[in-house]
Formats: structure tokens, sequence, C-alpha cells
């Protein structure tokens, strides 16, 4: 076999991922409000991209003539239209009507000069007094107060409690390490290291912080924020500091070894846990935290009148976005050189291909959401036990499309059903077998079971996991012992032990 350089024609499939490509696989995960965000990115960097009618933001409120009414300039004013009247010209006119002299009227003010056919509105004062600025309509959400945030009253609070520069510094420090909750989150070896001085100094501060408002802020432990609110109560006897340090016995409901720790009874013991459980274990989150952002679905889902279910994409969450093809036009007339011409045919191949790509993403998310309505029909129709198990190949196959695809659709979308609004990922669960022939269960659905279950238990017959297992097999669902305790862990529920000593001995 001869070694030669030879020229060879091969015939070869390829995906080249190309920018366009690219930004369409992108706008496929990206949820309503990060869509919003990179569409108005886009609209700013491309001079042919522009939003469409009703897309652009709140309207204009209309007066009750329509926005283009004429502003009235007689003297008799209609009823609510009395902000829109004009003023007489004369000074003398207004003095007659209001029967009155401007100059007991307006002391502090110069005398207004309204003679010279210069017109002055009302409306040209209407943002005048109670903080408007002239430049729009009042509303009353422009003078509501903020909520106060934990940081901005614990610094008005040290500003009162000492005068000391050095101290107001030290415990601006310490206050910007205080989180939401109203916890120290850094050692107090490390700030007083960070700023150059003594432990003792900062500890002397941190006590100051100690005793504002609310109590138990500033705390390094949940022990130490009960501490500093028993204090504050006065109520940080022996007893009750015996209690404190064992915080982990009261979670385990051991009543017999906190008497001895205590060294009380039974009844003084109950007395003081119903102490413990009126204090604030988070005392900062009684302050404005990060506004909660509610959450917009991206699909809305109806019944129809025949039984079937009308889908529909949510208009709120679809961007419009037009390419003006009349600016292009005119813009390319005027083009000077190659360069501007290449700009504009590149902007103008973007805006189209965006506005494709957008359609698709509409598209695609609609036939998404089309088959997981149709494969989780019993779901919509009678609730979370007949949720059935479903993974992204199945949806994938039934709508000829990548699972790759059916995932970044599915990423960061909500659907508003009548059984509630969910993450689109809710629908997807694992399969658990049964123990016939029947079809597999829903894992969601056989932990709503075992939650239900829980929740109808009794204090003389608490269910353990074994009992659990045998109860689920004999309704047909064959689940092993230590995936029930997987579930019941994950939700927060406690051992059958542990649940047994909270129904004796409630608290």
């Amino acid at each position: 076999m001869s070694l030669s350089p030879k020229l060879l024609l091969r015939q070869s499939q390829s995906l080249v991922m190309t920018p366009q490509l690219m930004q369409a696989i992108k706008l496929l995960q990206l949820s309503s409000l990060d869509l919003q965000a990179y569409i108005a990115t886009e609209i700013e960097q491309n001079p042919l991209l522009e939003r469409a009618e009703g897309d652009a933001g709140p309207a204009e409120p209309e007066t009750a003539d329509g926005p283009d009414s004429p502003v009235i300039e007689t003297g008799e004013a209609r009823d609510g239209d009395w902000m829109e009247t004009r003023l007489p010209e004369s000074r003398a006119d207004i003095e007659e009507r209001m029967d009155t002299d401007l100059g007991n009227v307006f002391q502090d003010e110069a005398p207004m000069a309204m003679g010279g056919g210069e017109t002055y509105t009302a409306s040209a004062w209407s943002g005048v007094g109670s903080g408007g600025d002239g430049e729009g309509e009042s509303s009353l959400e422009a003078f509501a107060s903020s909520d106060l945030g934990l940081h901005d009253h614990l610094e008005a609070q040290l500003s009162l409690a000492t005068s000391d520069t050095a101290q107001r510094f030290i415990g601006r420090s310490i206050i910007d390490c205080i989180d939401d909750t109203g916890y120290l989150t850094e050692p107090l070896s490390e700030i007083a290291e960070r700023l150059a001085i003594p432990l003792p100094q900062a500890e002397a501060v941190l006590k100051m912080i100690h005793a504002m408002d609310p109590p138990g802020v500033g705390a390094r432990s949940l022990e130490e924020c009960l501490s500093i609110q028993l204090r504050d109560r006065n109520r940080f006897d022996p007893a009750m500091q015996a209690l404190v340090k064992n915080l982990d016995l009261l979670a385990k409901r051991d009543l017999q070894q906190l008497k001895k720790l205590c060294g009380v009874d039974g009844e003084d013991l109950v007395d003081m846990i119903a102490e413990i459980r009126q204090l604030t274990p988070k005392p900062g989150l009684a302050f404005g935290g990060s506004p909660v952002q509610s959450v917009i679905p991206d699909v809305i889902v109806r019944a129809a009148p025949d039984g079937t279910w009308f889908i529909e994409l949510n208009a709120e969450t679809l961007p419009r976005v037009l390419v003006n093809q009349s600016y292009y036009a005119k813009v390319s007339r005027t083009a000077k050189n190659q360069g501007e011409k290449a700009f504009l045919a590149e902007c103008l191949q973007t805006a189209n291909w965006l506005t494709r790509s957008l359609e698709q993403r509409a598209r695609t998310i609609l036939k998404v959401s089309s088959e997981i309505v149709r494969q989780q029909d019993a779901f919509l129709t009678h609730g979370v036990h007949f949720l059935r198990p479903m993974n992204l190949r199945a949806v994938a196959d039934a709508i000829s499309m990548h699972e790759s695809t059916v995932s970044r659709v599915t990423a960061n979308k909500y659907i508003a059903t009548p059984r509630g609004t969910f993450e689109m990922k809710y629908f997807f669960t694992a399969a658990i077998a049964s123990t016939g022939r029947a079809e597999a269960h829903s894992a969601e659905a056989v932990r709503h079971r075992i939650k239900e279950m829980i929740d109808a238990e009794q204090a003389s017959d608490v269910l353990s996991d074994d009992a659990i297992v045998q109860a689920l097999r004999d309704s047909g669902v064959d689940i092993a012992r230590r995936t029930v305790a997987k579930y019941r862990e994950a939700m927060g529920i406690a051992s059958s032990v542990q649940r047994r000593r909270e129904k004796v001995t409630p608290l």
C-alpha cells in the first residue's frame, strides 16, 4: 500500500450550531421574566425592532370626554372637570369670582402678573403640594411608605443608643453581618480582626445590639436568641436556662430527662415549654424583606363544555415584537457606504429571525403543554391520586421532538389548571410499580397518599414505616420500606416513635 496525498470527495451530515440556532435554543428555556428582559435588550440594540401596540406598557388614563377633549375656557366648570378649568386671565376677575383679595390669600408670595394675554391653567399646578412633581398624575401608591428594613431599623436605634463615633462604626459593621432572620452570620472574632479592634470592644457593641428591638436580634444561635428574649421578659431563671441549653431533648419530647435536668415537676415543665413556644425563633422576619414575586403562568388550561380541555398561551407572557419594514426601507435608501448597508442588513436579518424564533417558541410550548394535559387528564379531573408517571421521552415521542427540547420547554414554565398553578416539571415523576398488572403509580401520588395516611393516624395507632408499606401494597403499590422512609423524610415528617411521643404528650 503506497502512502501518498490524495483528494477525496465525501458526503456527510452534521449539525452546525449557527448563532441563530443558538438563539432559538436559548429562547426556549427562558422564563417569562427573563424573556422580557432579553427582548428589551434586543429592542435597545436593534433599531428595526419595536413592540407591538398594547405591549409598550400601561396606557395613559383617559378623561370622561376622551384623551383629546378640549380644555374648558369658560368660567363655569363642569362637575369632575375642575382640575382642567382655565383660570381667568385678570387678577380682578379672580378676586371678584372668589370674593376675596389675593393679597390675603397669598401673603408670603409676590403678586402674580395675570395680564399680558398669558394664560395660567390649573392643570399646571396640579402636581404642586403633597409631594407632587407636576410631571405626572398623582397616585396613592406614590405616597405609600415602603416597608422598613431590619438594617435601617437597627441603625436608627444605634444612633440613639450611643453618640460615640467608634461604637457607631463598629455597630454598623455588625449590623451589616445580620441576615434577614436576625442572626449574626459572621463570627464576632473575624469582625473584630477585620476592624483591628479588641474582641471585648466588639462584644460590648454586640451586647448593645442585643438590647435593641426586636428582642433576640444579633444572636449567634437559637439558644442565644431565646435566652435574649427570656432575659427581656425577666424569665431567664436557672430552670429556664437548663431548658434552653437542652433544646435537642425538647425537640425529641424527652420530658422525663428534661424534668431531671431542670429540677421541676411535669406541670411546671409544661408551663416552661409553653413560654418557649411564645418566643420568636427568627425575630428579623417581622420586618420587610424582599418582595414576594407572584407566579405568572405561561399556559392556561380550562375545562371545555364538551368535557375536553381548552389550552391557550397566556398573552401576558408573550412579547409582541414587530419588524419595522417601512423604517428599514426609508433608512436603507439613505445609506452612504457598504458598512451602513451591511449593518442594516444584519439588523433586518436578526429582527426577522427573532420574530420567527418567538413564534416557534410559542408553538412549541403550546404543543408540549397539550401533550402534558392529554396524558394527565385524570389528574385534572379527579386529583393528585390519579397523577400518572411521565418522563421526557414519553412526551418527546408523542410530539416527535427531542428530549432536550422538551426539557428546555418545561424549564421555568408554569401552567394554570383548575387544580392550581404548577411548574411543568411537576408532572414529570418517577414510576412506582404495581403489585398486579395494573399501571404503575406516580411517585408524587404515592407521596401524597403517605402524607394523608400519617395525617389521619390517631395517637393510639401511629403507623410505622412497615405498616405504611403494608397498607400501600394492599392498595396495589409495590414499594420498599426505604422508599417510604425517604419520601417521609423529604416531606419533613418525623419517625413513628417521635410522632407517637408528640401525640401522647401534646405541648
